[in-house]
């Protein structure tokens, strides 16, 4: 049975779901209707610059509703759960002492999950221990997930390859504290320092979604998504960065680099972006969401 809006004006609203799922309107809408701003929780769209390939809000969305967590990083900056969250944290507690509700929505779980359920309290930052780290990386793609696996399987099984990022915390905390990241996680099962919120992912049938990902793609490359990333790459950024290495990024890189014709790199581009919503629909079964609902506004007013 739905909820009055009005019942519980302080509790948070999580809007999630695959990329392509329409989540940016419907969220719109909805932060209209509960007079609430919106905290983002995507994990490109951290990034200042990456703004058609990220699929991020545009102008006239940004100006209709309050936005945050938007272009708070540069693309070269790492930016990890942990800084997520504090600024996060920080947003929605603004928001909350304008007397606003907040409407958090995204398609990185991950985010999700650290802002509901908190973070373990692992060893802090070694930056030369990174640097090494990446700095094996570049010479010997594959090395870091070659050695986690070696010391921390369980980590290694749900990392992919080239998630630098992660690769590189995991390696940290292992070298730092001589436990695996698992075994830390394990331990704290993310169980303090959370923010209560109702989690909603939206449905898309895999037919539909798979046609909605393919004119995305077409429609961005239309958009000007070859001269946003001309433009990143003319302004020093590496095509090896993390963030130029998502769905995109990668495969328009390619392109701008004469490596690929125009319609193979929109071809590629749209088959990773089909691979990045199955593992977004993998995550959400794996980490369940208070409430399944049709990618519309009706059904998601309906779950509240």
């Amino acid at each position: 049975m739905a909820r009055s809006l009005e019942s519980s004006p302080a509790e948070i609203i999580a809007l999630v779901g695959p990329t392509a799922s329409g989540k940016t309107a419907i969220a719109i809408e909805l932060a209209r209707r509960l007079d609430a701003e919106i905290v983002g929780a995507d994990s490109r769209q951290v990034y200042r610059r990456l703004d058609i390939g990220s699929a991020k809000p545009t102008p006239a969305q940004r100006a209709a509703v309050p936005h945050h967590l938007l272009d708070v990083a540069e693309p070269d900056e790492d930016f990890d759960c942990a800084r997520y969250r504090a600024l996060a944290s920080a947003a929605i507690e603004e928001i909350h002492g304008r007397g606003r509700r907040v409407l958090v929505v995204g398609g990185t779980g991950l985010y999700v999950k650290v802002l509901r359920q908190g973070l373990f309290p692992g060893p802090a930052r070694d930056q030369a221990l990174r640097a090494r780290l990446k700095a094996e990386e570049e010479q010997q793609p594959g090395s870091l997930h070659r050695r986690l696996a070696e010391v921390d399987p369980a980590s290694a099984a749900r990392l992919h390859p080239r998630d630098r990022v992660r690769l590189v915390r995991a390696l940290e905390v292992h070298a730092l504290s001589g436990r695996p990241i698992s075994a830390w996680q394990e331990e704290h099962r993310f169980e303090r320092g959370g923010i209560a919120m109702r989690v909603i992912a939206l449905e898309v049938p895999r037919e539909e979604l798979a046609r909605r990902i393919e004119a995305r793609c077409q429609a961005m490359v239309k958009e000007g998504l070859v001269a946003e990333v001309e433009g990143l790459f003319a302004a020093g950024l590496d095509p090896t960065l993390p963030s130029l290495r998502s769905p995109g990024y990668a495969e328009i890189g390619e392109f701008v680099r004469g490596l690929c014709s125009r319609e193979d790199a929109v071809a590629r581009m749209a088959q990773a972006t089909r691979r990045l919503a199955k593992r977004q629909a993998t995550w959400w079964r794996g980490h369940p969401p208070d409430a399944r609902v049709a990618a519309d506004l009706a059904a998601v007013l309906a779950a509240l």
